[in-house]
């Protein structure tokens, strides 16, 4: 005969196995695709952040560089997969500005924000041998000889690009972009003077700052930044700046945003633990990174803001392709 606690046994017996597949995530090794290349800023965080997150997750994860399409074809990458968790996006600010640029139909609002780890601050560098030492410098010989200045890039909606449309509203500047798979490779030919200077993240420069490897001309801020003492803010030669910013990169992991509910919150939770490390935070410190480590509504709040201020600032510049209200994009 069965007795009222078998009854209640058997009636808990459907329930095992949701739980032991919650329990069980991740049930094997995750791949993490970084949206851009080796050596710049998000690469930085995505490498930085990841030690931390595979012991909390108590599994590896195995990084990928993949980018192209100003972070298009790692959002794509990402998009596709196995809707398991198991696949990560590290990026950046990129895909917010997606379909304004016409680069794509994507936006971090198909994704879940994991973990918006950190924002950036912009800084202009130039190669180390030019005679410049402020941000005038470089728009007086740029519109002294228009078009010949070449500027390191990372194609449309990238860093460079956005930063170069903010200067454009309030002074002309007509220079060449020269595209680079990433704020790495662009550095690089920025210290091989095959660049002239390059609008990029501070965490992506500021070894090359210290090393004296690269000069750094004004960081896209209305303050200082401590950490880069003398050099002034862009707003000292360009005041009319000042409305647009504070503005930076930012940085994080995504996952679909129709993975289950139980894997979204094991990997915030775990990401959040990552991102409080010592170690971690002392790296974004010394890089001049300001930590957010926030995930799920408060994350999706930031960037619906970002998206707003960027994107309408890139269609008073003339520089998007399609407004940002045919994508309810409301004015900041």
């Amino acid at each position: 005969m069965l007795t009222r606690r078998s009854l209640a046994a058997l009636g808990a017996l459907p329930l095992l196995p949701a739980a032991a597949r919650a329990q069980a995530f991740p049930a094997r090794e995750l791949t993490g695709i970084i949206m851009w290349g080796a050596g710049g800023a998000t690469d930085v965080v995505a490498r930085a952040l990841t030690p931390p997150a595979e012991r909390a997750l108590g599994q590896s994860i195995v990084l990928q560089n993949r980018p192209g399409g100003a972070g298009a074809i790692s959002v794509q990458a990402v998009a596709t997969a196995s809707a398991d968790g198991h696949t990560l996006l590290y990026g950046a600010e990129n895909p917010q500005l997606h379909k304004v640029l016409g680069l794509g139909q994507r936006d971090y609002a198909d994704f879940f924000p994991v973990n918006v780890t950190a924002r950036g601050v912009a800084v202009v560098v130039a190669n180390k041998d030019k005679p410049w030492t402020s941000m005038n410098d470089v728009v007086a010989e740029a519109q002294r000889t228009p078009g010949r200045l070449k500027m390191g890039a990372t194609g449309p909606g990238g860093l460079p690009h956005v930063v170069g449309a903010m200067i454009n509203t309030v002074t002309q500047m007509r220079v060449i972009a020269v595209p680079f798979d990433g704020e790495g490779p662009g550095l690089t030919a920025l210290q091989g003077g095959h660049v002239d200077f390059m609008p990029v993240g501070l965490g992506a420069a500021a070894e090359h700052i210290r090393a004296g490897r690269v000069k750094p001309l004004a960081v896209v801020n209305t303050e200082p930044v401590p950490t880069l003492p003398g050099v002034a803010p862009i707003t000292a030669d360009l005041p009319g700046m000042a409305r647009l910013l504070p503005w930076g990169p930012f940085y994080g992991v995504w996952v679909r945003r129709d993975v289950p509910e139980a894997a979204r919150t094991r990997l915030a939770a775990a990401f959040r633990e990552a991102a409080a490390t010592e170690a971690f935070t002392t790296l974004m410190g010394n890089a001049g990174n300001i930590m957010m480590n926030i995930s799920g509504d408060e994350a999706d709040a930031f960037l619906r803001r970002w998206q707003s201020v960027t994107a309408w600032t890139l269609q008073e510049a003339g520089a998007a392709r399609r407004s940002p209200e045919e994508f309810g994009i409301p004015r900041p």
